[in-house]
């Protein structure tokens, strides 16, 4: 018998605190590689706080304290000796509001490629083109932007920020993208154009993503995590939790009767 492919993420026994208070619950969770899974549920239940323990961000707060295990791709990530700068190159985020270096568009996609690479790798403007491009192009803003990689970063509209710093995290190849609600800055069109470069990202990436709109957890995403209170009430494939939710407390909730 075939053994069962290594999650992306998991989780055993999740529990974290800031200060005295407990935002996360016994979190077990098995978030499968290459799918789109979406993280439901009223504000302060802890998503973010879950998104933002798997690249351990949430360490930089001196208050929090976290048990329970968590693996990125099979490996212990609060192991002894585990580095950071590598989790996160595996492991990239972006967040609710588009957040470009105050660079050129071309300096923000190279950023992280020329912070991570070793001192001895010397790289020339020659051999960063194509990785420049293919990051664009991956992110469906090379065209709109190919005669503008000069322009400061901030002057591109919302949506082709968001694209940008999507475009940041490829060249240092991650194999996670965990996004915080990435849309709740953009208008509907622009939404649109973002639930559909999620599509087109999926399979080469594993993609967790928050979002408080239910409309776009069903149509932008392959499963379904629903938490309330800090625990995950269920976790199911998308269309199952919307239309035969196993819980009562998800279909209160998907169905609009609370959060």
């Amino acid at each position: 018998m075939a053994s069962e492919p290594v999650p992306a993420v998991r989780t055993e026994s999740l529990n974290l605190w800031y200060g005295t208070f407990q935002a996360l619950q016994d979190v077990t969770v098995r978030i499968r590689s290459g799918a789109i899974t979406a993280m439901i549920g009223p504000s302060g239940c802890g998503k973010t706080t879950f998104l933002r323990s798997v690249n351990r961000i949430n360490e930089r707060l001196g208050y929090v304290r976290t048990t329970g295990r968590i693996e990125v791709l099979g490996h212990d990530v609060q192991g002894a000796g585990v580095a950071l700068t590598q989790l996160r190159r595996q492991v990239g985020m972006v967040f609710q509001r588009p957040n470009p270096l105050p660079l050129s568009v071309r300096d923000n996609v190279l950023f992280g490629h020329r912070v991570h690479r070793t001192p001895d790798a010397a790289i020339t403007r020659a051999e960063e083109e194509p990785i420049l491009e293919e990051a664009l192009r991956k992110v469906l803003l090379w065209d709109t932007v190919k005669d503008r990689l000069g322009a400061r970063a901030t002057t591109l509209s919302l949506e082709e920020q968001q694209k940008l710093c999507i475009a940041r995290l490829l060249p240092l190849q991650p194999r996670i993208l965990l996004m915080d609600e990435p849309c709740s800055a953009l208008d509907p069109r622009a939404t649109g154009a973002i639930e559909e470069l999620l599509w087109d990202l999926r399979g080469e990436f594993t993609i967790l993503i928050v979002t408080h709109n239910m409309a776009q957890a069903r149509r932008a995403s392959d499963e379904c995590i629903f938490m309330l209170m800090g625990r995950v009430v269920e976790h199911s494939p998308t269309e199952e939790m919307f239309v035969t939710p196993r819980d009562r407390r998800t279909a209160d909730y998907v169905e609009g009767r609370y959060g």
